[in-house]
């Protein structure tokens, strides 16, 4: 078994992280790819219960989720998933709609738990199968009704990492070792309106009924965070201690953290970042923990960089997402190239986009929710929920997104102020792998593309504008390789 990165001499820790981008933009081929050269390939968690049904639905092209699922310790709990959703014939026609899947609820043990565990074991699986690199998974805080379950698929998996961002992930330390042992555990799920927050249970022995795998290996815990004071936080009590860090700028894709102190804005309606939202990487170095730099990091001369600051390394999002082996659907990954090529890309900072607090980069493309008359085409649905948020209202427990219906959210307590501009990464992210629902009428979801704002590595690692691939990138970014 591969020694873990946190956990190895520094001379042996993977100085490049690959980042857990979108949903399953950074999917298993990615990783698997980062990971066979050595360096830590991370899958991102989040709706891969979704992504598993749609894969089967679609007829698994390549046979790779039923390979992944003929693993599973308890074939009967795979073979339920088979049952449900696999169609070997595939759909047959755009027009034919995706089966809804179930969604998890904080009181726990619904079938929602099941395909969770099972999407977080096929996409781990597939990452680390026929070699022996570490392979990481990468989750939202926010999401937090998933986090055990996911984690538990990711584990069974033989995962060697967990990347923990969008929140203050306190929990994930403890949660990993319980889950590593298959022993009860429970999340403390934060819920508006309530002080204290709500316990939600997971119990590994009673879903996989008692037939429980051999030894588990608890994989090593980065948490993401954006500045030191919340790495000291965490470091200071050994429950919430990770294993590592990974530093995050608000110049990496997707989700940042918004600025410290009042949140302004420039003329472009996008956040202002000041002096003291720059990491600091000698306050980070006395906590004692590895840490890597994320966010603007792709060049040999800032992967140099850091490493002579203290930082055992980088992780870069972008590159990644551009190569060949990115789950990004081709089109748009074509589109984003030619455009950045040729200096017309815009990536706004929207900080009203995500029905989370965090500001959200989003790429400007044709066809997607990016243009406004696209977002105002699309009818407002919440159908996956992921980013939904439990409420405690006067007729009890509810679940509400900024990005539902206006109507449903205000009914449920919401501001309408709150879900303006809002719109649904769920579904718009899913579209953009190639898995967008498909709508009565003939509407299919648009995609919604994110990707860092700085893509100034794309001249120098392909000069003649051709095609790369993840070794490509490890290749170009390694430390004394030539600039």
């Amino acid at each position: 078994m591969p020694q873990s990165p946190t956990n190895a001499p520094p001379a042996q820790r993977p100085w490049l992280i690959q980042g857990g981008m979108g949903v399953g933009v950074s999917g298993w081929r990615l990783a698997r790819a980062v990971s066979v050269t050595g360096q830590l390939g991370v899958v991102s968690g989040t709706a891969l219960d979704v992504v598993l049904a749609r894969v089967l639905q679609t007829g698994d092209p390549g046979g790779h989720a039923r390979r992944a699922l003929a693993a599973f310790p308890l074939p009967e709990l795979a073979q339920v998933a088979l049952d449900c959703w696999f169609r070997e014939e595939g759909l047959p026609d755009d027009r034919t709609p995706m089966r809804t899947t179930p969604r998890l609820r904080a009181a726990g043990g619904s079938p929602a738990e099941v395909l969770t565990v099972l999407g977080n074991f096929v996409e781990v699986w597939l990452a680390k199968e026929g070699h022996d690199g570490v392979v990481g998974v990468n989750y939202l805080e926010k999401i937090q009704l998933a986090t055990a379950p996911a984690m538990f698929g990711a584990i069974l998996a033989g995962v060697d990492h967990v990347l923990v961002g969008a929140g203050v992930p306190g929990q994930i330390p403890a949660l990993a070792t319980r889950l590593a042992r298959c022993e009860p555990c429970v999340t403390r799920v934060s819920v508006v309106g309530q002080e204290e927050p709500l316990e939600q249970l997971f119990d590994p022995r009673a879903l996989l009924a008692g037939h429980l795998p051999g030894p588990l290996r608890r994989p090593d815990v980065l948490a993401i965070v954006s500045l030191p004071v919340l790495a000291a936080y965490l470091a200071r009590d050994e429950a919430t201690r990770p294993d590592g860090f990974v530093i995050e700028t608000s110049r990496a894709g997707g989700h940042s953290a918004p600025p410290r102190g009042p949140m302004t804005l420039d003329a472009a309606g996008e956040p202002l970042y000041g002096p003291r939202d720059h990491p600091d990487p000698a306050r980070m170095a006395a906590l004692g923990l590895p840490f890597w730099l994320a966010g603007g990091q792709a060049s040999p001369e800032a992967v140099a960089a850091a490493r002579a600051a203290g930082a055992a390394g980088v992780q870069i999002g972008s590159a990644f997402a551009l190569c060949e082996e990115s789950g990004m659907a081709r089109r748009l990954r074509g589109e984003l190239l030619d455009r950045a090529r040729a200096g017309t890309l815009t990536v706004r900072n929207d900080p009203g986009a995500s029905p989370t607090a965090f500001p959200f980069k989003v790429a400007r493309l044709p066809g997607t929710v990016s243009e406004p008359e696209v977002a105002a085409g699309r009818r407002r649905v919440c159908d996956l929920g992921f980013l939904r948020t439990p409420v405690r209202g006067p007729r009890g427990l509810v679940y509400w997104c900024a990005a539902e219906p206006v109507a449903a959210y205000v009914r449920k307590g919401g501001d309408p102020a709150d879900a303006e501009g809002k719109q649904c990464l769920c579904n718009g992210l899913l579209a953009t792998i190639g898995l967008a629902q498909r709508r009565p009428g003939g509407r299919i979801e648009p995609p919604l593309v994110t990707i860092g704002k700085d893509l100034s590595f794309l001249p120098r690692l392909s000069p003649d504008a051709s095609p790369y691939t993840a070794a490509d990138v490890v290749r170009w970014l390694e430390p004394g390789a030539r600039p």
